[in-house]
């Protein structure tokens, strides 16, 4: 740390904090016979530690953040084992509902296919045959050739060749339903996202194949305090960045709000709805915002630059040189910005301190502001003799 000796008093130099010391001391020589009067120091701060009262949007609303997922997806798995025999669908392709994305090889099932519909050519024949029987049988039992006993248990047969008819046309419909399961279909229009098989896989049923997305509609899952749950509602407006996107805002609506408190966090779920029709958004992305429950323009000052240690709200405030502490009334807080409102005590334009140089000034020390960087807006006291000599002039 570097320290300047002036008049027996060494003063230490805070990053951040510039202490120029003005030791112009008028009558230095010895031949006065007088002692040296006292100079009142002058702290120079720079434009880091102070910032002005302005008016600013300010908005209200815990901040949230979370990584931006597909609203609606889906993962398509084989439903049949084989061999895969053909992809037609990559990652990133657009598809429709019911388009093919793969078809696998079900040899198995087409045996028991055929085997089905064999029987139910069978079965139907079996049939046919059962009801010319009864038909003669009927007339037989009213000549009275045959007794009625026989005549039941002919009918009976009928009956029995319908049952088996039914069974066989129920398996010629499932085997096809196997077959059918063996075209693998997109459930939704959408976009591929993930492929995880290939051409000449062998899967078994459940092998996961492909993953769809929805990018048209997005969700962000974040979390607030319960705490603060008052100022969510389902339909309130969110505002946040992504990743990517430079400073670019984004907005969504609360869609579902979590029923229970996580008691390890004290934290409430949230579920936003967002937008994605231009499709710019990509999920997986990070974001960060805040739910815009309240809004306004008003005269604001960094939360840094508030005092709440001394029983009261109060700032620092620089007024023609001078450090004055002056109580304020604080308003709307915007947590994101870390601006809060002032309600009374400053007015636009007020220089105030912040940080270290609140902590550090002592009230009634005589200051000034030291000049901005190239480009940078400066941040200057208004008052009588800012940017003069640091130092009276010997007299």
């Amino acid at each position: 740390m570097r320290r300047a000796q002036v008049g027996g008093t060494t003063l230490g130099w805070r990053p951040g904090l510039l202490l120029a010391v003005a030791c112009a001391l008028a009558g230095c020589s010895k031949g006065s016979g007088g002692a040296a009067p006292t100079v009142e120091p002058v702290v120079t701060l720079g434009q880091e530690n102070v910032a002005r009262a302005e008016p600013q949007e300010l908005r209200s609303g815990p901040g949230i953040s979370g990584t931006l997922q597909a609203r609606k997806a889906a993962a398509v798995r084989a439903e049949v084992g084989g061999t895969i025999l053909d992809i037609k669908a990559e990652q990133g392709q657009t598809v429709k509902q019911g388009q093919e994305l793969a078809r696998i090889e079900v040899l198995s099932q087409m045996d028991q296919l055929l085997a089905a519909r064999s029987a139910v050519r069978a079965a139907s024949t079996a049939l046919q045959v059962a009801r010319a029987e009864e038909e003669r049988s009927a007339k037989l039992a009213e000549a009275g050739v045959i007794t009625r006993r026989d005549f039941e248990r002919i009918q009976l047969s009928v009956s029995q060749a319908q049952g088996q008819l039914a069974e066989a046309r129920s398996r010629v419909a499932l085997a096809q339903e196997q077959v059918g399961r063996s075209r693998i279909t997109a459930p939704f229009d959408g976009v591929v996202s993930e492929r995880q098989a290939s051409a000449g896989d062998v899967v078994q049923p459940g092998t996961p194949l492909f993953t769809v997305v929805d990018p048209r509609t997005l969700r962000l899952e974040a979390s607030v305090p319960a705490a603060r749950l008052e100022q969510v509602k389902v339909g309130t407006s969110v505002e946040f960045q992504v990743t990517g996107y430079g400073e670019r805002a984004f907005t969504g609506k609360v869609e579902r709000i979590n029923p229970v408190v996580d008691p390890a966090t004290g934290q409430v779920r949230l579920y936003v709805a967002i937008p994605n029709t231009d499709l710019q958004l990509l999920a997986g992305l990070f974001a960060e915002g805040r739910v815009a429950s309240q809004s306004r323009q008003a005269l604001a000052v960094p939360v840094d630059a508030v005092d709440t240690t001394r029983g009261e709200t109060s700032v620092l405030r620089v007024q023609s040189e001078r450090v004055q502490r002056v109580p304020v009334k604080l308003g709307l807080r915007d947590d994101v910005a870390e601006w809060v409102e002032v309600r009374s005590g400053l007015q636009a334009g007020d220089v105030v301190l912040l940080g270290s140089a609140r902590d550090e000034v002592g009230e009634g020390s005589r200051v000034k502001v030291d000049a901005p960087s190239p480009g940078a807006k400066p941040v200057e006291d208004e008052g009588p003799g800012v940017g003069g000599s640091a130092a009276p002039p010997a007299p």
